[in-house]
């Protein structure tokens, strides 16, 4: 399921980005989902930080980047 989502840029840029066959909606889509997963990725790292300082260290923080990333990967 998809919704619209919708911005105002200048009628120049839009015109500028059609004269090259830029897909505005494909650029915003791929940026959206890049910053998505940015936040996510760094929510994730402080929720680490978190855990790591609540088990005072006897964790590697490394350990637990690499617990996550195989998890991740279904190892």
């Amino acid at each position: 399921m998809s919704v619209v989502v919708s911005a105002k840029v200048p009628k120049e840029l839009r015109e500028r980005a059609r004269r090259y066959g830029i897909s505005i909606s494909k650029v915003v889509r791929r940026t959206l989902e890049a910053e998505v997963a940015k936040a996510e990725e760094e929510k994730l790292r402080t929720a680490l930080d978190e855990v790591s300082h609540k088990l005072k260290r006897r964790v590697a923080k490394e350990d637990l980047v690499r617990a996550v990333r195989e998890s991740r990967e279904g190892r």
